[in-house]
């Protein structure tokens, strides 16, 4: 990997003013790219371009001065025409809204990298990041779309502290140019070509990191903690290598690593979801009072669906369903978990990739 002083260096549209919009924001420009912002709010553009900070999310951090808010109205044609890189830090649930109307605005002959670095199944539709691409954008773009996950608390990379994530596309060269955007000492990039596998494992991991905040609440601890991420690992391989992806990619940054680290802290707001439940809290309340999106909640709902279509064994997303959606009590639930019979510990489904493959001949792409 090249050095970070020979760098290209870009113009990027960051489209989302969140926590992890934000702090990609400033990780790009403190890596000396020129940097927008786009908040749907404008006294966030005010605020912004006035104190170099964000009245909402990492309140209190300063942000580089090669970083300019946008909005609150979606850039025109114009703009983006201008623009190497345009990454989207929105959640999944407002991504087809928003890339309709973008499409417009994109030149396919001069089509800008396109980075997304959402976590989630659409509800409803139960697509993934990619399919909306393609529903919306079309599939060429679809095909060479880029995607980023893995181990990546804003908070810790806003400090510099030593990330590491995956970056997968269906086109290993747009996958390359990502990581090229992003790779520094303090942030390393590791790229792959599995994106369905990038996409599951990114969404999945938040649901088991609400079973693991709602273990702890219950007050269970480090050796119930333990299990839970090692069955919530065997559990989404599981489910991924049905829907078609590489069963080693949940073993990559953007799996293992990000399921690790999400069921771990209490800076991880699908955790924290879980946490309060655990402890009697209503969903409702918890959603109002949290501050921020915690994207797994509304995953759980695609994956309920998407694990009955496979009919794949998933006891652990299963029960996540159930308390959030179906009123069930969280420690009966667990255990009811606690006394399912003895399984094999390792087995992968015997039908597999049927979801994959549809969507692989969505765009165009045979096996």
């Amino acid at each position: 990997m090249p050095s970070s002083s020979s760098l290209t260096k870009n113009k990027v549209l960051v489209i989302g003013s969140g926590n992890f919009g934000s702090c990609l924001a400033d990780h790009l420009g403190d890596s000396e790219h020129e940097v927008f912002m786009w908040s749907r709010e404008k006294s966030v553009v005010e605020f912004f371009n006035q104190h170099h900070k964000n009245p909402q999310y990492l309140k209190g951090h300063c942000f580089p001065n090669t970083i300019c808010a946008v909005g609150p109205d979606l850039p025109d044609a114009e703009f983006i025409k201008n623009m190497d890189v345009l990454l989207f830090a929105i959640p999944t649930e407002g991504l087809r809204v928003l890339l309709t109307k973008l499409q417009s605005r994109l030149d396919g002959a001069n089509l800008p990298l396109l980075i997304f670095v959402n976590k989630g199944i659409e509800t409803g539709t139960n697509a993934l990041t990619l399919e909306i691409i393609a529903d919306t954008c079309g599939k060429d773009v679809a095909r060479v779309s880029t995607f980023l996950s893995g181990p990546s608390f804003a908070s810790e990379i806003i400090r510099r502290q030593p990330t590491m994530v995956s970056i997968a596309s269906l086109s290993e060269d747009h996958a390359e140019r990502a990581s090229l955007v992003f790779h520094q000492p303090w942030f390393r990039c590791y790229t792959g070509n599995d994106p369905i596998g990038i996409e599951l494992a990114g969404a999945l991991k938040n649901v088991y990191a609400i079973a693991a905040g709602m273990a702890e609440g219950l007050g269970f601890e480090n050796n119930t903690r333990a299990s839970l991420i090692t069955r919530g690992l065997s559990e989404m391989t599981r489910i991924g290598v049905a829907y078609g992806a590489n069963p080693l990619t949940f073993l990559s940054l953007a799996g293992v690593g990000d399921l690790f680290l999400t069921c771990s802290s209490s800076t991880s707001r699908n955790y924290t979801v879980g946490l309060r439940v655990g402890r009697g809290e209503s969903l409702e309340k918890v959603l109002q009072t949290l501050g921020s999106v915690a994207e797994g909640v509304t995953t759980a709902k695609g994956l309920k669906a998407i694990v009955d279509d496979l009919d794949v064994p998933a006891p652990l997303a299963n029960a996540v369903y159930e308390v959030l959606y179906e009123g069930r009590d969280v420690r009966e639930r667990a255990q009811a978990l606690l006394e399912l019979p003895m399984v094999k510990e390792l087995e992968l489904p015997g039908k597999t990739g049927g979801p994959a493959r549809a969507l692989m001949k969505k765009l165009g792409i045979e096996d």
